[in-house]
């Protein structure tokens, strides 16, 4: 294997540590006592600030104008992509573990797909393997999603962690309070990382649309971490008047926002958008389930984590399911331009209705489940020499 084909799968491994790390150090900031509101607004202005230059630097030249209208879709995207995704996801966080919510968060697939086959933006065809891997692969996904929060069964006997961090663990919650079994705080979290998995699915079916106005996805990046920025910061206001909750030391809460503003939303959004490039957003979606396996190492290893049957249980269908619909959905994208599928299908019976074999469908891009914005569309074919073409849309 040449040099240059190992670099997208070792950026998308390093994505996903990093965004492991992000769900680690937010736990521990949210049980040191930081509001998840003051989190969130913070991680979106520091992210706003990281990605600002990058727009400018990229696509200052790229003729995309922001008018009106683009705003307009741009803050109704803040709001679900951005403020009520990531506020249900950190305050569901801080009543459950990283792991739980990372395996719920793997859902997201099958909410977006049941949302695209309702608007009929996605085609199911029910007859043919792939249509019946995405209809299955979706029902084992929410079976897996619905056994987490109401089961939680023993916990699995695993031998002590070498490495533990002791922050952490003075600032865990007590063993009452703790993600034991039924406890009603717990559910509570876990219903909270589900709905937060479907206001991102609603994102991702927005911007379809979107695709549609504005093609420079680093700028309305931008835009939209500012606009979700002040959305939160509004609404900590209204939950919490004090300004305490604002301040700022040289401890884990500053450390926390700086990390997932830069890392988990900076950093990472540009590294998967090259890789949604250069291999399709497909190839990136496929090292979303990684995400939960390092987060699983990670909250056992440092936090102390205890792990239950009912937890592991309903990981292994979310990641099995995830894995259906993602077959389902390679299958239909393999198909030739000149109108035979593997499923020995033509266009109109496929049910692609005269679009073209590679459609530039915005609700394809479904990766790791991080509530970060990011606009791409399905992989442009290659040139002569083997290299992608430059896409044309965001």
């Amino acid at each position: 294997m040449a040099k240059k084909d190992c670099v997208p799968p070792v950026a998308m491994v390093l994505v996903q540590l990093g965004f492991a790390g992000m769900n680690v150090v937010s736990k521990v900031a949210l049980d040191a006592g930081m509001s998840p509101y003051v989190l969130i607004a913070y991680r979106n202005l520091i992210a706003a600030a990281f990605i600002a230059p990058i727009a400018y630097l990229f696509e200052r030249r790229s003729g995309a104008k922001v008018t009106k209208k683009v705003l307009l879709q741009i803050f109704i995207s803040s709001i679900f992509g951005a403020t009520l995704n990531q506020v249900l996801y950190f305050v569901g966080l801080k009543s459950t573990t990283p792991t739980v919510a990372c395996a719920l968060t793997n859902t997201l697939p099958a909410l977006t797909f049941v949302m695209a086959a309702a608007l009929k933006m996605e085609t199911v065809r029910p007859g043919t393997p792939a249509g019946q891997a995405k209809l299955v692969g979706t029902a084992v996904c929410v079976g897996g999603s619905m056994i987490i929060p109401f089961y939680k069964g023993p916990v699995l006997r695993l031998w002590a962690s070498p490495v533990h961090w002791r922050f952490a663990a003075e600032h865990a919650p007590s063993p009452a309070a703790a993600h034991s079994g039924g406890g009603g705080g717990a559910i509570a979290g876990d219903v909270l990382i589900i709905a937060s998995c479907a206001a991102w699915a609603v994102w991702f079916v927005l911007q379809t649309r979107m695709a549609e106005d504005f093609s420079a996805p680093y700028t309305s990046t931008a835009i939209m971490c500012l606009m979700a920025g002040a959305q939160c910061a509004g609404v900590s206001a209204a939950m919490d008047r004090s300004i305490d909750v604002w301040k700022l030391g040289f401890d884990i809460r500053l450390y926390s926002i700086l990390y997932i503003g830069i890392v988990g939303s900076g950093i990472g959004f540009a590294v998967m958008s090259w890789c949604i490039q250069v291999r399709g957003p497909l190839y990136v979606s496929m090292f979303s389930p990684l995400l939960l396996v390092v987060v699983a190492i990670f909250g056992w290893a440092i936090l102390g984590e205890k792990i239950r049957v009912g937890s592991a249980i309903g990981s292994a269908l979310i990641v099995a399911g995830l894995y259906m619909v993602l077959w389902g959905k390679g299958r239909e994208m393999d198909k030739p331009a000149g109108g035979i599928d593997k499923d020995g299908k033509g266009d109109e019976e496929a049910g692609f209705k005269g679009k073209p074999a590679v459609a530039s469908n915005r609700v394809d891009a479904i990766i790791s489940p991080l509530p970060v914005a990011f606009d791409a569309t399905s992989p442009n074919k290659q040139d002569d020499t083997g290299g992608p073409r430059r896409n044309g849309s965001n």
